[in-house]
């Protein structure tokens, strides 16, 4: 029998199948592979042992979750004040892996400063949702979304993931994060992965850690193929292999002095690529 894992407990893995809920045990011979079942898998069954993991899509280990769809990557008008360093992460990941992203900009309610940030997404070709979770406010439109997709929330806490998933499901599916006022960081938060069916065949992952992973499998030398709008213009660059920093006649300098790529976005190219060329490989 086929299923999907929706939440991991100890040694027990709550499976979901198209008829019921089931509490499995992986098989000896996955532990003996050291082969870990995690939420997300889609497996096969049977009398309650995970006997198969099928190929995963895609993979994250910080929170252990697979065959992910889509990304929505929340951030709040302020209280905590937008990270873009962390939304362009976020991007970087979904485009590395395949995943859909789509951007959802929370508490609108509380600022109307933010439409640059839709501007310099929707630019590039990303989807941006707004939303004001404490009123309800463009959540229909991104309940749409999720139809027939395993969707992640991604972002800092604090920002009101839990509140717009609860909005969703119009009950509490998970603890809403209070927002400290000194350390602008959530309380309370989400601490465990589990997926929460949305609609048949439609499930939301919330998921802690998603706010702090680092670039996973990226270096410096690739990083700009997932900088998606530098494409076009990489074309126009005099060196092979330009960095888009340093290098002379290069079509990504010369794309950001016209506007054409936004210039926020691109310092923060240079800033991920400083750091990636920085670490130390053992």
């Amino acid at each position: 029998m086929k299923g999907i894992i929706t939440k991991v407990q100890s040694n027990l893995y709550v499976v979901k199948t198209e008829s019921e809920k089931i509490e499995c045990k992986a098989k000896g011979i996955l532990k003996f592979k050291k082969i870990s079942p995690i939420v997300g898998d889609i497996v096969e069954i049977n009398n309650d042992v995970i006997e198969k993991i099928y190929p995963r899509k895609n993979e994250f280990v910080r929170p252990p979750i697979a065959n992910i769809d889509q990304f929505i990557i929340v951030l709040a008008t302020t209280n905590p004040k937008p990270d873009l360093m962390l939304v362009d992460k976020q991007l970087i990941m979904a485009e590395k892996n395949c995943v859909e992203p789509i951007i959802c900009i929370n508490k609108i309610d509380l600022n109307s400063d933010y439409t640059d940030i839709i501007e310099t997404y929707e630019n590039i070709g990303y989807q941006v949702i707004t939303t004001d979770a404490k009123n309800g406010l463009g959540i229909e439109k991104l309940a749409v979304v999720l139809n027939n997709k395993i969707t992640a929330f991604t972002g800092n806490s604090g920002v009101g993931k839990s509140a717009l998933t609860n909005n969703i499901f119009n009950e509490s599916v998970s603890p809403e994060g209070e927002t400290s006022e000194k350390l602008e960081k959530g309380k309370h938060t989400t601490k465990y992965v589990e997926l929460f069916e949305f609609s048949r065949n439609s499930y939301i992952a919330d998921t802690p850690g998603f706010s702090s992973f680092e670039l996973q499998g990226i270096t410096y030398k690739d990083l700009d193929e997932y900088f998606v709008e530098f494409a076009h213009f990489k074309e126009e660059c005099e060196y092979r292999g330009c960095s888009h920093i340093k290098e002379i006649n290069c079509g990504i300098k010369k794309a950001v002095s016209k506007r054409k790529i936004d210039k926020g976005r691109y310092d923060r190219y240079v800033e991920l690529y400083e750091k990636l060329r920085g670490e130390k490989k053992w």
